[in-house]
């Protein structure tokens, strides 16, 4: 795969966070010129990395219905709850990517719900309107990730797509760090299918036992 050209930081911002549990941390914000798609992604630059260590690093895919909402479907909100938990304590980056429904944009998703409802998983709902699976590229993350500094990171990350296109994008992934399992009844099939579809690392058992 071809190197991402280079991107530059646009402006930083410090924003103190908190969670609707109470959890509270800061977070310096970042934005950038010059990303390949040419959306608005944000770094979130979280806790201090220690002298000589690797940062902890989260792509995070825009999910409004799970990180604003607090939607049960999926199990995005909790993963942006401890993920900015865990980089903080770590020392990171939180990667907020715009790549709403794996890459399908919103209206896209709600119509797969609704399939998705019919008894179709969130994979076979996607192709059923003609869409692909799993759309997102990570070439803009590559480029935030080099203008900030950070070729080799640790990826907190269930999903193997993520570390193998950073790999191929020239960034170093010295280990993949699995999140908790978010389990609800309304998302245990969406769960189920991220694992025997795309080899996600969720221990089945806590889904299904």
């Amino acid at each position: 795969m071809p190197q991402p050209g280079s991107a530059t930081v646009r402006s930083r911002v410090r924003i103190p966070l908190t969670f609707p549990d109470g959890y509270r941390t800061e977070a310096e914000v970042f934005t950038f010129h010059g990303l390949a798609d040419g959306a608005e992604h944000l770094a979130l630059a979280l806790g201090t990395v220690p002298d000589g260590g690797t940062p902890l690093v989260r792509l995070h895919s825009e999910c409004l219905t799970g990180d604003v909402f607090g939607s049960d479907r999926c199990d995005c909100g909790p993963q942006l709850r401890e993920s900015v938990e865990r980089i903080s304590e770590a020392g990171g980056y939180l990667l907020y990517l715009r790549q709403e429904g794996r890459g399908i944009g919103l209206y896209n998703k709600l119509d797969a719900y609704a399939l998705q409802d019919s008894g179709m998983d969130t994979y076979d709902a996607n192709t059923a309107l003609g869409l692909p699976e799993d759309g997102r590229d990570y070439t803009a993350a590559a480029q935030m990730l080099n203008t900030l500094g950070a070729p080799g990171i640790d990826l907190l990350s269930n999903n193997p797509d993520k570390a193998a296109q950073l790999a191929d994008l020239g960034i170093t992934v010295r280990r993949r760090v699995p999140t908790g399992v978010h389990l609800s009844a309304s998302n245990v099939r969406y769960l189920t299918a991220k694992v025997e579809r795309t080899g996600h690392s969720i221990e089945l058992s806590r889904l299904v036992g």
